[in-house]
């Protein structure tokens, strides 16, 4: 399986946390999302990363999915429960923790393609304000620091590790509980530390 990639973002390390988990190998591809002539825009028509070249000639897109088709095929279970209330905490979790990526994002290009005198501060602190509303909630509501990691583990882990290196780290501020989590996570996840963000 072959995934097209950036090193810088998170939800490629999400698939490749995932992978790490379920003990598959992915080729690595890098992708430029901004340049018309990569191969990517044919592969997924949004022009966007990651996307997953399967060795049977699908492309899939994006994380979820990547996500809910390397579990089927490491027989299903295995980072996405089966039991309905099991599954379907781990799915919220994955969708609040991809949330707070997506917004992380919208903050950063709106520094990466707008000059200075362009940014729109109310634009900025609307998307600010998603991300601290989750990260409070699972401030307040800490996920549990043992058992098989899941994919809203792996989703809320390639989040903070994104926000260390985007954000210098700001999230831990008044937030323990989700520190500790995290310190926990990074120590029991496979492959953490090989796929650090570099850019």
């Amino acid at each position: 399986m072959k995934l097209r990639h950036s090193p810088t973002s998170p939800f490629v390390r999400k698939v490749r946390l995932a992978a790490a988990v379920l003990g598959q190998a992915l080729e690595l591809e890098p992708a430029d999302t901004l340049d018309p002539n990569d191969s990517l825009r044919q592969q997924n028509p949004l022009g966007k990363i990651p996307a997953l070249l399967t060795e049977d000639g699908m492309v899939l897109f994006d994380s979820p999915v990547i996500l809910a088709y390397l579990d089927q095929l490491a027989g299903g279970g295995r980072i996405i429960p089966t039991d309905p209330a099991a599954r379907f905490a781990a799915l919220r979790m994955e969708a609040l923790a991809d949330g707070m990526m997506d917004a992380g994002i919208l903050r950063i290009y709106e520094g990466r393609f707008r000059p200075a005198e362009r940014h729109e501060p109310k634009w900025l602190e609307h998307q600010a304000q998603k991300m601290e509303r989750a990260l409070d909630a699972f401030e307040a509501a800490p996920p549990v620091a043992s058992g098989a990691i899941h994919v809203g583990d792996i989703a809320l882990g390639s989040a903070l590790g994104w926000f260390d290196f985007r954000f210098e780290g700001k999230w831990r501020a008044d937030r323990p509980k989700l520190v500790a989590w995290f310190d926990d996570f990074v120590g029991r996840c496979p492959g953490f530390a090989e796929t650090k963000p570099v850019g």
